[in-house]
């Protein structure tokens, strides 16, 4: 996480349990993380098209939900980053959950009639999903959260090779792709926590252009809403056998 000894701004003191490697308005008194912010845009723009589409083509409701929850995870994690309040994290992390969930109902439910609907399943993901934020607004630990995130987005990468190893073999590339490129956001998350230290020392070398592209977290966001909106795309084909 980030070091201690970042300027304050607009914003004030941070109060986020989480602060990250970006230096905190180094580039303008308003947004605490510019970069960490703006790159939330490829959560929002992206998938409102996505819903607006969706609607258009008569599609199944679960998928106008899933853009519209990625979109809301966008413009939590841009309300967080812009801030480093903590009822701003919460409104970034706990979507997260929620879009996560919306995102294996889905998946799961890819094979079954038009308009039907799992009660079970959708009871069990909406019980998980209350458990966790209670548990959460209790505990207030990052690690709770992201462990509670990884099952699920677990779940998901099982469930996708199942598809594209059993039953749509063509779908294997768009699969594949959307897990690719997911799995490239997480490496990029990982190199801006474990090397914090060492990629501000380097910013400090090299021109701000430069600097800039060593924001791996802001990457995260990029990769991980393109790899979200991608496995939106894949659900949609696996019910469709397209």
């Amino acid at each position: 996480m980030a070091p201690a000894g970042d300027r304050e701004g607009y914003w004030g003191p941070t109060t986020s349990t989480l602060d990250w490697c970006e230096e905190n308005y180094a580039v303008t008194w308003y947004i605490a993380e510019f970069w960490n912010t703006v790159s939330n845009l490829i959560m929002i723009l992206p998938p409102i098209f996505g819903a607006m589409q969706s609607v258009r083509s008569g599609l199944e409701k679960r998928y106008t939900a899933s853009y519209l929850a990625l979109t809301v995870v966008g413009m939590g994690s841009w309300c967080f980053h812009m801030t480093l309040k903590y009822e701003m994290q919460l409104l970034d992390e706990l979507p997260m959950i929620y879009s996560c969930c919306i995102f294996v109902y889905c998946m799961f439910e890819c094979f079954k009639m038009k308009s039907s609907v799992n009660y079970h399943l959708l009871f069990t993901l909406v019980l998980f999903s209350l458990i966790v934020t209670m548990v959460y607004l209790k505990v207030k630990e990052p690690i709770f959260h992201q462990v509670m995130y990884g099952m699920l987005v677990f779940t998901l990468v099982v469930r996708s090779i199942y598809i594209v190893t059993w039953v749509y073999p063509w779908l294997r590339g768009l699969g594949y792709t959307s897990l690719g490129v997911f799995l490239l956001g997480f490496l990029f998350w990982n190199i801006d926590n474990i090397f914090c230290d060492s990629l501000r020392n380097f910013r400090k070398k090299v021109p701000p252009i430069i600097g800039v592209t060593t924001q791996f977290h802001a990457w995260w966001h990029i990769l991980t809403g393109l790899g979200s909106y991608l496995h939106i795309l894949f659900s949609f084909s696996s019910e469709s056998g397209q």
